[in-house]
Formats: C-alpha cells, structure tokens, sequence
C-alpha cells in the first residue's frame, strides 16, 4: 500500500465501458511528512476521494480485482485503486500529517 495525496482527475471524452461507472484520480505518492516521493500514477477510486485528499493506495492488479470486481464484470483491467481517505498520519506518537488540504 502506497501513501499518497490526490491532485488530479483523469478526464476522457471516451472510456472503455468497465471504466464508466469509476472515477479515475491522478495519485501522488508520499512520504509521512508529506513530501512528493516518486513519480504520480493513476487509481480507480472506490471511496469517492477528491483532490487534495490523502489517501492509501494499492498498485497491484489482483487487489484491484478484488476491490472492484462486481458480477457479471469480474474481470476488470485496473491496476491501481484507491483503499482509504487518511484522516492523519502518525509516526511514534506525533502527528506528522493530515488529511485532506492539510
């Protein structure tokens, strides 16, 4: 699982019709103080997270599948999706970051 911070939507005018009933949020990876680390991807969101919100993240696509699947459509083809929103982040008793916009 991935820290991250949300600071983007994935527009498209089209989409492949599993994706249709998802958003898709641009993830930034983080570290607990919440400094950009890494390159940003992309994540189906199943929280209805939003930009500026910190979220936990999973980038593997067996756990996407089970996130999201839903019969009749069990095989979906995502890769990443988002777990949580985060309200803090605390690391040996001290808060060093919270949730969304901080």
């Amino acid at each position: 699982m991935i820290l991250c911070r949300v600071i983007g939507n994935a527009i498209s005018t089209v989409k492949h019709p599993v994706f249709e009933q998802y958003a898709v949020m641009v993830c930034q990876p983080v570290d607990p103080q919440g400094e950009p680390m890494g390159r940003s991807f992309l994540s189906v969101d199943s929280v209805q997270a939003g930009v500026g919100d910190l979220v936990l993240c999973a980038r593997e696509g067996n756990t996407a599948r089970q996130i999201l699947a839903k019969p009749p459509m069990a095989e979906v083809p995502h890769h990443s999706v988002i777990l949580a929103i985060v309200d803090e982040v605390e690391l040996r008793g001290q808060a060093t970051l919270s949730g969304p916009g901080e």
